[in-house]
């Protein structure tokens, strides 16, 4: 039976993302898994595309910064002093932090830019913010999401049957 992506189904997706140009931005090495229905485990416009479409079927959808990871944002750049880092510290490297103006419930993941004499650069953006992005998917699996899947709202790996 080739069910139907709907509401409470676990879908498995293969995919690539790239820019508008069709520069390659992620290659999807890995299939993404998701619960399907308003659960926030994908884009919501990605959700949208894939909504009735069967094993085998495949969608591209567009989408802006607004809809992917959101617009650039240069209040979220910090520069600290090298001292409060390690000493093997290297551009690309990642840290949690706080912003300076959030209060601390808001953790988000820095990545060192540029590393200074002194100074180290600190950008708290996504790689990706501010960028369009072209998500090309086709669905490989998709089945009915367990009780305990829906009751979480998310999907469990392996043997997920309740005892």
């Amino acid at each position: 039976m080739n069910m139907q992506v709907v509401k409470n189904t676990v879908v498995t997706l293969d995919y690539s993302v790239s820019d508008p140009d069709g520069e390659l931005v992620d290659a999807g090495q890995e299939p993404l898994v998701y619960l399907h229905g308003g659960y926030d485990d994908i884009f919501p416009m990605i959700e949208e595309a894939v909504q009735e479409k069967r094993i085998g079927e495949s969608v591209i959808v567009k989408m802006q910064p607004d809809d992917a990871f959101g617009e650039y944002d240069a209040e979220l750049i910090q520069i600290e002093p090298r001292t409060d880092f390690p000493k093997e510290l290297q551009v690309g490297m990642q840290f949690e932090g706080v912003p300076d103006s959030d209060d601390e419930d808001d953790i988000l993941i820095y990545r060192v830019t540029e590393i200074a004499d002194d100074k180290v650069v600190l950008d708290g953006n996504h790689p990706l913010a501010g960028m369009a992005l072209v998500f090309t998917c086709t669905v490989t699996a998709v089945r009915p999401a367990s009780a305990e899947e829906i009751e979480h709202g998310h999907i469990h790996e392996g043997d997920c049957d309740e005892d």
